[in-house]
């Protein structure tokens, strides 16, 4: 519980800037759409490249941030949108946040 209080004024914060990051770059947001429609499952990069159409270092590049294309500040994993599992040999799963479907959810609503 103390947790939670720590966190939601940082998710707060970050509401506007996720927003902003969604509608910015669609491969974020098909990114963030496809872990929303599998939710509670996890997907590795290259299942997510395939099913939103992209290069996996596209996927990877929205997930984490690479270089000037994809900023780290912007990046899903930064905002909370997604999480990231390590699944031991440098397998790594990623899944949608609660926040994340918040965001997916206020965005869709916007259109």
């Amino acid at each position: 519980m103390l947790e939670e209080n720590h966190t939601a004024p940082v998710l707060e914060l970050k509401r506007p800037l996720a927003i902003r990051a969604l509608r910015r770059s669609n491969v974020r947001k098909k990114i963030a759409e496809y872990l929303f429609e599998i939710s509670p499952n996890y997907s590795y990069t290259a299942e997510i490249a395939y099913h939103v159409r992209t290069t996996p270092s596209n996927v990877i590049g929205a997930l984490r941030g690479m270089e000037e294309r994809y900023k780290e500040d912007e990046s899903l994993l930064h905002l909370d949108i997604v999480q990231e599992r390590d699944c031991g040999n440098k397998v790594r799963l990623y899944g949608i946040t609660d926040f994340g479907k918040e965001m997916i959810r206020t965005v869709r609503d916007k259109r």
